[in-house]
């Protein structure tokens, strides 16, 4: 899971972001949040990314190059 860090008060915050799976034609990615150092989340949630063709507004396959990428990430 890839770390970012927010300061914010009252403490610091470390959000999580990793790639769940893989479709056809969508990425389900996952977020965490904990609170500086720990290692259980506090908070958590996931989000589906659906790539579509802009002409006809349907699913379309992922690229190549960027499953590449997520593949390497997972």
């Amino acid at each position: 899971m890839q770390l970012l860090f927010l300061r914010a008060f009252p403490q610091t915050v470390e959000a999580g972001l990793r790639v769940a799976k893989i479709g056809n034609s969508s990425v389900r990615y996952e977020v965490g949040l904990f609170l500086a150092g720990e290692p259980l989340t506090v908070a958590k949630g996931h989000f589906v990314h659906v790539y579509v063709d802009r002409a006809n507004r349907r699913p379309s396959p992922l690229p190549q190059r960027l499953q590449s990428v997520l593949e390497a990430l997972q």
